[in-house]
């Protein structure tokens, strides 16, 4: 089993999705629920390929952290 972290961006009319761990590994669609499954199978792809092509599968090593900013900040 493999855990990856996906970043989903609001877009104008879609959503983006992408992981930094796996580089040109990206997705869209028009809702959340479909980026979220586009991505899901673009990693299915993305690790199939290096399977096929007998590479590595990488580590994830990416994080996040939402950070709380507040009375510091001025106009």
């Amino acid at each position: 089993m493999y855990k990856f972290l996906v970043v989903i961006e609001k877009a104008d009319e879609n959503y983006s999705s992408y992981s930094p761990d796996l580089p040109g590994c990206v997705a869209t669609g028009s809702t959340h629920e479909e980026v979220e499954q586009n991505m899901y199978d673009a990693i299915v792809l993305y690790m199939k390929g290096l399977i096929e092509d007998d590479a590595p599968v990488p580590a994830s090593q990416a994080s996040s952290e939402y950070l709380m900013i507040g009375e510091h900040v001025t106009a």
